[in-house]
This record gives structure tokens, C-alpha cells and sequence, in this order.
């Protein structure tokens, strides 16, 4: 039984600790939150005690510790968890600072203790299967993939000033999933962006509307589309164009039913958000992180992946900046 410790008890936190309870091999045993009301609402939800972060990191009881917490405290978590030879599944991004997360990197590489980024949508059932059909040779080779990315409406404004950016805190799912899929980094990045939803997100300093091309070294081209806002709901799709064929990975609905009339067909819109969206894939991912842990394996998504995901984010932002494709090498 791996006993765990949740630091981070927001919206992210509960819906890990969801995961954590709900996994045979996993027991959640203590919470922190800066907010106490959070972390005594979490705590008391699952049968858990409120501790500090430190408490948690320090005690030689808590096997592992799933980090929830504001991206800008991630990298010292891992070093503190690792250093006090716990395993670690943490949240993406792994920093807001590519610098900072390399470095962190190299401090983790010496404990030997594993660590995961929180990519979860690998692990969502159309995805992998998706991934699992290319690698097996189905549509040939890949040449050409498009991920669409839209949420139902733009976060706060508190929150962009603070998130580190539309590529950094939403569109590096997407930039991970292009790696997951093509099976290696592009070789550059074309990117786009305005801020078209919410005036107050260009005045922040970010955009809420983007586009990326990825340029891969032998000819494969990826394109990424997010933007903050579709009023239909969550749209999240894949598609994959093969030299023997297609592969397309479709939203998930409210419902499957289809009306049709003489007005014409009808059928229900996407679901609302991620935790609709994307629950099967949390649990999935907590499940690949135990199992990890108790054959003794590597970690199915490392820091690497997630250093290399936050080098892309960093390529586009300068990419919007510059207005001009960006080699990744300048990223290295």
C-alpha cells in the first residue's frame, strides 16, 4: 500500500485525491493547502489529516507525495520530497522557468527517487489507443498531426497574470501530446497568438487565442490550435494523417443521442470541462504511477518530458514575440 501525501487542495487537488482513494494499491493520508479551509474540507472528505507540506515531505511514513500546488513552488517540492527519498507525481508545468526546471532536473538525477509529470491526457482511452494504432502501423507512417484544444470560457484574469502564459499553462498538454505522439521534439516552432476573447488577457500580457506549427527534421508538420473560448463546451480533438491513412480521435459528448427530422440531425455538445473530460485519464494516470512503483519501473512520463514540453512553450512565447519560427536548439 503506498501511503501518500496531497500537497495542494484546490480544484487540481481534489480531483487527485479523488484518484489517490479511489486506486486499491494507494491509501491518501495527510493534506496541506495554504488555504486551511481546503486542505480541512479535503482531509475530512477522504479520511485524511491536515499536516504542513514540510510534515508531510519529513515523515518517514508517507511513501509518496502527489504535488498540487501553484507551479511557481513545484520545483522545490520535488527537490525537498526526493532529497527526503519520497516519490513524486507532480502537476505540469514543472516551472515556469525552463532554466529552473533543468536545474531541478539535474538536483533530482542524483537522489535516484522517481518522478512524474502530471500529463494525464496520455493516459485518456482515444488517445492512447490512437498512439497505440500508429505505433503498431495501422495508417504508415505519420505525417502530418492536428490537436485542437478549446476550453469553454477564459480563467480569470488573476489567474493568467499568474499561470505563466497560454503556452505554458494550457498548451503544454498539447505540446507533450505532440511528442507522445510523433515520438520525438520538433526540430522548430511557428507560432501565433492575440487576445481576442478577453481584452484584459492582452492586457496581462498573454493571448487567449493561438496557433503553433511544429516542423519536424524529416518533413512531419504538427499544428496546434487552443483558444480560451468555445461556447459549445470543451472541444478536444486529435487527428493524425498517415501515409496509408487516418486516424481521428472525436470529443466526448453528454450524451450519444442523435435527432433526426426533416429539420435535420442534431446531437448533444461536447462536455463542459476537464473534469468531465478527463477524470478516466487521472485515474489512469495515478494507477501507471503505483504500478511504477511497485514493479520497480521507470516512470511513464519523467522531468525530461516535462522539461521538454516547457522548452516548446518557451520557443512559442519567444515565436509570438519575434514573429518568426524559432529553432528549439535556441532552447537547449
Amino acid at each position: 500500500m503506498v501511503k501518500v501525501g496531497l500537497l495542494g487542495a484546490g480544484r487540481i487537488g481534489a480531483v487527485h485525491a479523488r484518484a489517490i482513494t479511489a486506486h486499491s494499491g494507494s491509501a491518501l493520508v495527510a493534506v496541506s493547502d495554504v488555504v486551511a479551509e481546503n486542505a480541512a474540507r479535503l482531509a475530512d472528505t477522504y479520511g485524511a489529516v491536515v499536516r504542513t507540506s514540510d510534515e508531510i515531505i519529513a515523515d518517514p511514513a508517507i511513501d509518496a507525495v502527489l504535488i498540487a500546488t501553484s507551479t511557481d513552488t513545484h520545483c522545490d517540492f520535488i527537490e525537498a520530497a526526493t532529497a527526503a527519498g519520497k516519490a513524486v507525481l507532480c502537476e505540469k508545468p514543472v516551472d515556469l522557468s525552463l532554466s529552473r526546471a533543468r536545474a531541478c532536473t539535474e538536483k533530482v538525477s542524483a537522489t535516484d527517487q522517481p518522478v512524474m509529470i502530471g500529463f494525464n491526457r496520455r493516459f485518456d482511452p482515444s488517445f492512447n489507443a490512437m498512439r497505440s494504432a500508429l505505433r503498431s502501423g495501422e495508417i504508415g507512417k505519420a505525417e502530418m498531426l492536428s490537436i485542437t484544444s478549446f476550453d469553454p470560457a477564459p480563467p480569470p484574469v488573476s489567474y493568467v497574470k499568474v499561470s505563466g502564459g497560454l503556452f505554458r499553462d494550457m498548451m503544454i498538454h498539447d505540446f507533450d501530446m505532440a511528442n507522445f505522439m510523433m515520438g520525438d521534439a520538433p526540430e522548430t516552432v511557428m507560432a501565433v497568438g492575440s487576445a481576442i476573447v478577453d481584452p484584459e488577457i492582452g492586457a496581462a500580457g498573454d493571448v487567449d487565442t493561438a496557433a503553433v506549427t511544429l516542423s519536424y527534421a524529416d518533413g512531419r508538420i504538427a499544428v496546434i490550435k487552443n483558444s480560451r473560448r468555445a461556447a459549445y463546451g470543451y472541444d478536444q480533438r486529435i487527428e493524425l494523417l498517415g501515409s496509408e491513412g487516418l486516424l481521428q480521435a472525436q470529443n466526448m459528448l453528454e450524451n450519444t443521442v442523435v435527432k433526426s427530422t426533416r429539420d435535420g440531425v442534431t446531437g448533444a455538445k461536447p462536455t463542459y470541462f476537464f473534469l468531465e473530460r478527463y477524470m478516466p485519464a487521472y485515474e489512469a494516470e495515478w494507477s501507471a504511477f503505483v504500478t511504477a512503483l511497485e514493479q520497480g519501473n521507470t516512470m511513464p512520463i519523467t522531468l525530461n518530458d516535462g522539461v521538454a514540453a516547457l522548452a516548446m512553450a518557451e520557443a512559442s512565447t519567444q515565436s509570438v514575440q519575434d514573429k518568426r519560427p524559432v529553432n528549439l536548439v535556441e532552447f537547449a
